[in-house]
């Protein structure tokens, strides 16, 4: 096998995705991850702690990069500031549908990953308050924004992905704030 390899990141993650859906998450182990990969343990874990990192390495990224979006949002109520941040992820997102729907698939087979997702949910509602806060918004508001504004990235992301042709993830999340500005009654149904 290759001491150094280009792209080994990508390598590995695509083959541990495709090893978590023929032979399912707990199935599989980084030594059959990295062989697939064509690279050695050792590398596999310069790039990641676990194996379960392959499917939430990009997390902290994405909270950042949407915590900076709400930082540098224009004035606005709360919920506005928080549909900037996570309107951001379009960029984060972008090309990556096929690999969002495979991982999705993998981590709702599996329990233990379905409850690393909550607490991945339960830290963007934390880091995006955080950031409300930062812009001047008292808590509660701060935290019930927050909080609306992961229910808003979750059910996103499941249209997201589940739509039938290439859809912007800006678009959904707008869709949907718009859903949950009906549902509150602040918009008229058309």
């Amino acid at each position: 096998m290759a001491r150094w390899s280009p792209d080994a990141r990508s390598r590995l993650a695509q083959a541990a995705l495709e090893l978590y859906l023929e032979r399912g998450f707990e199935q599989t182990t980084v030594a059959e991850i990295a062989g697939r990969a064509g690279l050695t343990e050792r590398t596999f874990f310069r790039h990641f702690a676990d194996k379960r990192e392959v499917l939430f390495v990009r997390t902290a990224a994405l909270e950042t990069h949407m915590v900076e979006a709400v930082l540098g949002a224009p004035e606005g109520r709360p919920m506005d500031l928080i549909v900037a941040g996570l309107s951001a992820g379009d960029t984060f997102f972008r090309d990556s549908r096929a690999w969002s729907q495979r991982r999705e698939q993998v981590i709702l087979a599996n329990a233990s990953l379905m409850e690393r997702e909550l607490i991945k949910i339960n830290t963007l509602k934390a880091v995006l308050a955080a950031a409300l806060v930062r812009r001047g918004v008292a808590e509660p508001a701060a935290t019930l924004a927050a909080a609306a504004g992961t229910v808003v990235y979750r059910q996103a992301f499941e249209r997201w992905i589940g739509a039938p042709e290439e859809a912007e993830w800006a678009t959904m999340v707008q869709q949907v704030r718009e859903d949950l500005d009906l549902v509150l009654g602040h918009q008229e149904q058309a």
